[in-house]
């Protein structure tokens, strides 16, 4: 089962055409073991797959995607990988507290990425069941129009 998630990564950063992919496979592979005892749960509160429709090419597109603490103990949001080096992400530096609330940003540059786009952002957290969470965004990128 792993080694058909990371030929799925694979594939998937490959489409970007970046660099970035190895640093975001080795982060989600190689991430050190955390300690159960201190897991919770997470509910996103937005939809995890969102399709943003059509924007012309050059613009910056800015993505956020809600979640809560619905568990007993801090959620820690340890690190948040984008698929590719189009996208740039902020996650919160501090421990979401129990009953909390919390935001993940991405922006997305459009410069040079006519057609669709696909992008995942990998969000490793402190929940139980798994440690890594998927957050897709499409977005189709128009020629400029002069």
């Amino acid at each position: 089962m792993r080694l058909l998630s990371i030929c799925f990564l694979l594939i998937v950063f490959s489409a970007c055409g970046s660099t970035d992919h190895k640093t975001a496979l080795s982060a989600i592979t190689n991430a050190a073991p955390m300690d159960s005892t201190k897991f919770t749960t997470i509910e996103w509160l937005d939809s995890s797959n969102k399709n943003f429709g059509k924007i012309a090419e050059g613009r910056k597109l800015d993505v956020s995607f809600r979640f809560k603490n619905t568990g007993n103990k801090p959620l820690i949001i340890q690190k948040v990988q984008p698929s590719c080096g189009c996208t740039v992400a902020e996650q919160p530096n501090e421990p979401i507290l129990p009953g909390n609330e919390g935001i993940i940003k991405a922006s997305f540059n459009s410069e040079g990425r006519l057609g669709i786009n696909n992008k995942t952002l990998y969000v490793t957290t402190n929940t139980k069941l798994k440690q890594t969470h998927e957050l897709h965004f499409a977005v189709e990128v128009e020629k400029k129009k002069w």
